[in-house]
């Protein structure tokens, strides 16, 4: 996992500016019980919305902040904080009888917020290929590969089997594990993963992602870089189990520029660039001599034009034509960076042109990008959920629009996977698997490959798009129809699948095909990781070098265990009752020591609260215990010379990053 982009705030000591008073308003509550679940729902992180000091209290100063927090401030009823999905709907319901419409628009967002927050706290991803209980210890390893892994408590094997005997260089592999809460702190900081080979152990690049807790478990998508030379059966080791564990700052040639969907993702081969507004592509850069650019011109239909432009339906009796590159911004988002992988995920209900007179919630669409590491190409992956049966005039899955004259050929790939030149035969065109272009001269191409494409709910999809070389105003084209013209309806519940990938190599006619052919063979036939145990014959060597950098094992001139410690004294004022530091609250994502120099990585929970400087600074007491900055926490510890804090907004915090302590404070459990 790539270090993430930060705000640097130097610390120096004795500056201490401004506190925070309590505000006014309100009042305290009793005591009370731990909540549900479900009435968690919404909170943001969980604050009153004012309470105020008496005013004997103002008078007498720090003694009677202490008695009023000791003494009024008892722990309320955590299941006042929130209101649950099914309130909330009842005072929608309510507010729409009253044509209360600005109150039925905040309650709808609320019911918004609460649905998010139910996602981090119950979204399930299948299951995990190695399991909590399943680890060994790395004191139990042989002792050259313990002493590679000094400062690692735990691991997990992953066997990985290519099957299709083909050589494997650099493929992303992706497992679901899962871990016991009480043996890491932090999977995005601690996982390493190393490849055993020859009885040595190498580190590959790996990226975790999709960390939540569950119950006793914590649970993450793991991501690496496998080699295999084909039919290879080959045993990799998780280490995870420490403490002192730096975010992993491996480097690649996936670069990441921007913020939220809108972003620009770079490798070796080209430059993609994502709309700002909708999160579509917008263009692309091929990475060659001539760096072409491939784009659509002009003003689309009055939205900013794309080269992708699905998913999209035209609405009963053609009215109107339903699109996505409508958004004026993305619905709902998901962004998932790292050293190997990129993900942009969106979805929500495509745009009438006239919105919001008619919006439909009829066909909601959620589609991913996924960009990589070295690889030239990138995935596409689509789902078409009707939430209601409806009856278009037509439906499009798949569509690409390049303006120009950047191609001079044409290519195609029927049901035998044999990649082809020129027009598409009249009876291959609902049976195409591949579709592109590329350019005899500069041997520049585009070439599209569709992986899976199939339904539930409906008959066969065709699987149509024959391109086209001069597509009207613009250059090149293909548009995807998948439907059958005799399908006139569209159940309730039916799904659209697609899994695309879109290539970008030097082509030509001789070589090319046979490239397109093979890449294809191998991407349809993916390396899958399996849950496995050391191989009782494995004969261990010693191993050069070690897995931690400096500082990871328990060897930095100041104790990281101290630090954590210190920051247990870093309470969050704002809430009020709870007592709860920023490590309990996960706001924490990484301490750095080099020398007598300290770097703390810093969250915020929320855009809301957009200064993580208000706790290296300012944060002040109105805890009856202690409370601290970052700043005065930590430069208390011997050997201290130097406080940084830096500021990330990635990944974003979520609940699921609060620590049994602080769960059991915010009566979570």
């Amino acid at each position: 996992m790539k270090k993430p982009d930060k705000i640097r705030s130097v610390l120096k000591p004795g500056n201490n500016p401004g506190s925070d008073s309590i505000p006014a308003a309100g009042t305290a509550a009793g005591p009370g019980k731990g909540m549900k679940r479900r009435k968690f729902l919404g909170m943001g992180l969980l604050g009153f919305a004012g309470l105020s000091l008496p005013l004997a209290a103002n008078a007498k100063g720090g003694n009677a902040v202490t008695e009023f927090v000791s003494e009024a401030l008892n722990l309320q009823n955590s299941s006042r904080q929130s209101d649950s999905f099914e309130e909330k709907i009842k005072m929608l319901q309510a507010a729409l009888a009253k044509k209360d419409y600005r109150l039925a628009r905040a309650i709808t967002n609320s019911l918004r917020i609460s649905e998010v927050q139910a996602q981090h706290e119950q979204e399930t991803f299948g299951t995990p290929v190695a399991g909590a209980s399943q680890f060994g210890l790395v004191s139990s390893l042989p002792a050259s590969w313990k002493g590679w892994a000094n400062g690692w408590k735990y691991y997990k094997v992953i066997g990985m089997e290519e099957k299709a005997g083909i050589r494997r260089k650099g493929e992303p592999v992706e497992v679901l594990l899962s871990f016991q809460s009480g043996q890491v702190q932090s999977l995005a900081r601690e996982i390493r993963v190393a490849e055993i080979k020859d009885g040595l152990l190498t580190e590959v690049i790996s990226q975790v992602f999709s960390e939540v807790r569950r119950g006793e478990e914590k649970i993450c998508k793991l991501m690496f870089l496998a080699d295999n030379n084909g039919s290879e059966k080959k045993n990799y080791l998780v280490f995870y189990g420490n403490p002192d564990a730096e975010l992993p700052n491996y480097k690649t040639d996936l670069l990441v520029r921007g913020e939220g969907y809108g972003l620009d993702i770079e490798n070796e081969h080209f430059i993609a660039y994502l709309s700002k507004q909708t999160g579509q592509l917008a263009k692309m850069v091929l990475k060659r001599e001539h760096w072409l650019e491939i784009y659509s011109g002009g003003q689309g239909h009055g939205e900013p034009a794309g080269i992708d432009w699905a998913h999209d339906y035209v609405s009963e009796d053609g009215f109107q034509k339903m699109r996505i590159s409508l958004w004026d911004e993305c619905p709902d988002f998901e962004v998932v960076k790292g050293p190997i992988c990129t993900i942009i995920r969106r979805w929500g209900f495509p745009y009438s042109p006239l919105h919001p007179l008619f919006a439909p919630a009829r066909l909601n669409v959620d589609i991913e990008y996924r960009f990589y590491a070295g690889l030239p190409y990138f995935h596409k992956f689509g789902k078409m959920t009707a939430v209601k049966q409806f009856e278009p005039a037509a439906l499009r899955d798949d569509e690409w629009v390049i303006t120009g004259q950047s191609f001079t050929d044409l290519v195609w790939m029927g049901p035998d996977e044999k990649l082809r030149s020129g027009e598409v035969p009249a009876d291959m065109r609902d049976k195409l698997w591949g579709i592109g272009f590329y350019n005899k001269d500069t041997r520049d191409s585009f070439i599209g490959l569709f992986l899976e494409h199939r339904a539930d709910g409906l008959p066969e999809l065709a699987h149509n798009g024959s391109p086209q070389l001069y597509y009207k105003w613009h250059g090149q084209i293909w548009s995807r129809y998948p439907v059958p013209k005799d399908v006139k309806t569209i159940p309730a519940g039916a799904v659209l699948h697609q899994k695309n990938v879109y290539i970008t190599i030097p082509f030509t006619p001789a070589d090319g095909p046979a490239q397109i052919e093979a890449l294809r063979k191998e991407l349809l036939s993916p390396m899958a990781g399996t849950s496995s145990v050391l191989p009782k014959t494995a004969a261990a060597k010693e191993n050069p070098g070690k897995l931690a950098r400096a500082g990871e094992a328990q060897d930095a001139r100041i104790s990281k265990a101290l630090i954590w410690k210190a920051l247990g004294d870093v309470k969050d004022p704002q809430l009020y009752k709870a007592d709860i530091s920023i490590a309990d609250l996960g706001f924490v994502y990484d301490i750095n020591v080099r020398g007598s120099v300290v770097t703390v990585t810093l969250a915020m929970p929320h855009r809301g609260r957009p200064l993580g400087e208000y706790f290296a600074h300012s944060s002040n007491v109105v805890h009856s215990t202690v409370s601290k900055t970052i700043m005065e926490a930590i430069y208390e510890l011997p050997g201290v010379k130097k406080v940084i804090m830096e500021q990330t907004w990635y990944p974003l915090w979520t609940s699921n990053l609060i620590t049994d302590t602080g769960r059991k404070k915010l009566g979570l459990d």
